[in-house]
């Protein structure tokens, strides 16, 4: 029995040597996953912040602008206004102050100010402001000479900025005074100073005129930022900046880390500066971080706790090894026997599976090319009719112009069975420079003889600046003209169909085709091949799998959403080639 004892023990110690393996493998594994977790974590929660700001800077911005426009149509109005005019020509102004009043509550201006014709305030929203002498004033300056509305802007003594706009109002082919009508811009920067946000306004000189900190106001961007003392509206907004983040901040303030946005204000070359922290970023990965290493402490546990149970049962499983060994022998030698028929099976099952496999892959390759050459076909057959008519009325000329189309679908039908062929095997062409608003005015050639039969209204948002992307010219337009293909489909029930194209530049080029169908059911499910709607011999669903596939392989993506008023919207997404970039590479 010692010698049985014995023999044991150098099973005992494998297994404890095995335990300790098995534990700092865990441990090695936790630290490397709690690592990658937090430069994931960090990453995606820093560029959701990132749209965050975004967004928020649009929002202003679309603000700002929305007042500004508001309140640019008033001068107009006013100046036609028969009371004003009249009150003008007669001098009698008891009542006019009051009709201001009530117009202000109206429209929500700041305050309007009417001036005679020598620049003395005869009304106002502001009774105190009657009697006042503006004849040096810029706003009453400028509008004499224009004949249109004009907008200033005048320093106050007390520092700030009055925005307004002003007209001339005339009576007859004279000049008998100007309607000034301050635009409530001040209540804009109250709002935002009431928020945790830091927000400035630049002109087109540089200089900021509004601002959530009083100290940036009149002077340049650079030089607002480098003003000593931290800023209340920073301090406010960024009370807690970490130095921990990942990524290199966009701008540097007291020492901080600290984003920062810009949005174009369409405006006399105004922008708008958005600044926001990355301060909740780091409770968001630690929230995380600590369930992963909850997770890890418990798995260990759980090891502990099952070496402790083995060895407590290793002493009865001992006693009953020699006793189970045998009946262990002859369940083994059954074992293999089955085993060996299970091989067996598994090799016919395997030979059943291979032929299967081809006959679906022949089946997938079958259904792309019929899906893929039915466009180009269907155009020829339209080039071919109308070319057999133009010959019978003896206009040969015009016929080769539509023979000559044919041959160009003949060459695209040789280009698409040659990226059909790709398929089959891994990598892909050389990628060029091409300007996507081509690859838009091709797709569309390609559907004008479907175009021409449907009665549908297309309306395109195209830049005048090339928008440009590396990528293929054939496959980028055979995407396109899937997208359009797709979105005729999707309007063809409707009453009256529309179709919306859309392209923008920027750090990522976007080509949007949106329809006015019913919109999209399963997003899910959409891009995935053979899945589709339609009704049997309409389609065979390998439209979308396939322009996914291709915008895919040419480095960007194509995404769908349903529009906010309805239908449906495709929106290719790629990377924009900048030629100074890629020399420089």
């Amino acid at each position: 029995m010692k010698k049985q004892a014995n023999a044991h023990l150098p099973d005992r110690n494998r297994t404890s040597l095995v335990a300790r393996l098995v534990i700092a493998v865990v441990i090695t594994i936790a630290i490397l996953l709690i690592w990658i977790s937090n430069l994931y974590l960090t990453d995606r929660f820093t560029q959701e912040t990132r749209q965050r700001a975004e967004l928020r800077a649009a929002l202003y911005a679309g603000n700002l602008s929305s007042e500004l426009q508001r309140t640019s149509v008033v001068p107009l109005l006013l100046s036609r206004d028969p009371v004003l005019i009249s009150a003008l020509n007669s001098g009698d102004f008891a009542a006019t102050s009051q009709r201001l009043i009530s117009i202000k509550d109206e429209i929500g201006a700041a305050s309007l100010v009417l001036l005679d014709g020598d620049g003395r305030t005869v009304a106002a929203t502001d009774r105190r402001e009657i009697g006042t002498q503006h004849r040096n004033a810029a706003y009453f300056v400028e509008a004499l000479r224009s004949a249109d509305t004009v907008f200033t802007t005048e320093k106050l003594e007390t520092g700030g900025l009055q925005f307004s706009y002003s007209r001339k109002i005339q009576s007859g082919n004279q000049g008998i005074g100007v309607i000034v009508v301050e635009v409530g811009l001040a209540r804009l920067e109250q709002r935002w100073a009431m928020a945790a946000e830091a927000i400035m306004i630049a002109d087109s000189e540089n200089q900021v005129i509004l601002s959530t900190e009083p100290k940036w106001k009149h002077q340049t961007v650079e030089q607002a930022l480098k003003v000593e003392n931290a800023p209340s509206a920073i301090e406010r907004a960024f009370q807690a900046t970490g130095d921990w983040i990942q990524t290199p901040a966009e701008a540097i303030t007291q020492g901080r880390a600290i984003m920062r946005e810009e949005a174009k204000i369409d405006f006399q070359g105004w922008r708008l500066i958005y600044f926001t922290t990355f301060a909740s970023v780091r409770e968001r990965v630690n929230g995380v971080l600590a369930l992963e290493i909850m997770g890890f402490a418990i798995l260990v546990a759980l090891v502990f706790y099952i070496m402790s149970r083995r060895a407590v049962q290793q002493s009865n499983v001992f006693q009953r090894e020699s006793i189970e060994l045998r009946a262990l022998n002859e369940r083994l030698s059954k074992e293999i026997e089955e085993r060996e028929r299970a091989e067996a099976n598994l090799k016919v099952a395997e030979q059943s599976l291979a032929q299967s496999s081809k006959l679906a892959a022949l089946g997938e390759m079958s259904a792309a090319v019929s899906h893929e050459l039915n466009q180009p076909l269907a155009a020829m057959k339209t080039y071919l009719a109308g070319a057999r008519l133009l010959l019978q009325r003896h206009r040969p000329d015009e016929a080769l112009s539509s023979f000559q189309r044919i041959d160009d679908l003949i060459g695209r039908m040789a280009a698409i069975t040659k990226q059909l062929k790709s398929y089959a095997r891994k990598g892909s062409e050389d990628l060029v420079p091409i300007d996507m608003r081509d690859a838009l005015a091709t797709g569309l050639s390609m559907m004008e003889p479907q175009l021409n039969h449907i009665k549908v209204r297309i309306s395109q948002d195209i830049p005048d600046e090339p928008v440009m992307v590396l990528g293929d010219q054939i496959r980028l337009e055979q995407v396109v003209v899937n997208l359009l293909r797709n979105a005729l489909d999707a309007n063809k029930e409707m009453a009256e169909r529309e179709i919306g194209l859309r392209i923008t530049g920027g750090d990522i080029a976007k080509l949007s085709v949106r329809d006015n169908g019913t919109g999209i059911n399963d997003l899910e499910q959409l891009f995935e091949p053979f899945y589709t709607t339609k009704k049997p011999g309409e389609g065979v669903g390998l439209g979308l799998a396939i322009s996914s596939g291709i915008v895919t392989e040419l480095g960007g993506r194509l995404i769908a959403r349903n529009g906010s008023n309805g239908g449906a919207v495709f929106e290719i997404q790629m990377p924009i080639w900048n030629q100074n970039k890629q020399a420089a590479e």
